[in-house]
């Protein structure tokens, strides 16, 4: 995670802004997640997406004299290789979620999608340093997935509340798909000085507890 992910974004946008400050303009994009945000997988993981999007922030501060955007993208769950693998290697314990695996996760066709958009703005600086999410670009450029599909937005209350509790989402439905949770609550409820207590990930008691070794 360190290695390939947090360094390699580091030595990557060294060398781009080597290229794009002599050149007066450019965008660079760090691929992160919400991990960087809260608990997730492992501490590795948290660690190389919190430092991701402080990398994208910071390089934002240094670059914008130059012309230079830099920003943190936050995908979603992406059928990547390695999650495609691992769905056909679990295929007896992941077949009865399928159809919502379909629905929640989005093609990496996406994140260059992003990209291409956030590319051809010509008010790109005024996202430097921010951490964007694909729903939100899907939105601002007017895209969607490969296939015609809509990018999940996994801040939409309706979609929430209807992963949470499946059995109701018949009833979530009538939420607005507008209704979204707000960033700066995000951003509240992750504070390192917030009083609050990380969701859990296992049950209690549960065998699938992360393993130290």
């Amino acid at each position: 995670m360190t290695n390939a992910g947090l360094r390699g974004h580091y030595i990557c946008t060294r060398y781009a802004a080597r290229l794009m400050v002599p050149a007066g303009r450019g965008l660079i994009v760090i691929i992160s997640s919400p991990g960087g945000l809260r608990y997730m997988f492992d501490v590795p993981y948290g660690v190389g997406k919190a430092a991701c999007d402080r990398l994208a922030r910071d390089c934002a501060v240094e670059l914008r004299p130059f012309g230079v955007a830099c920003v943190a993208l936050w995908p979603g769950l992406v059928r990547t290789e390695m999650v495609l693998k691992v769905a056909e290697e679990n295929g007896s314990i992941l077949e009865k979620r399928k159809p919502m695996m379909a629905t929640i996760s989005e093609s990496p066709e996406v994140s260059g999608k992003c990209v291409a958009g956030l590319a051809s703005d010509p008010h790109v600086l005024d996202h430097s340093g921010k951490v964007l999410l694909t729903p939100d670009l899907a939105r601002r450029y007017q895209f969607r997935d490969v296939g015609g599909k809509e990018v999940f937005d996994y801040t939409s209350l309706r979609n929430i509340l209807s992963e949470l509790m499946p059995r109701l989402s018949g009833f979530f439905w009538l939420i607005p798909q507008f209704i979204r949770i707000p960033k700066w609550a995000l951003a509240l409820y992750a504070s390192r000085f917030t009083v609050y207590p990380p969701l859990p990930l296992y049950p209690t008691n549960s065998a699938k507890k992360p393993k130290y070794k």
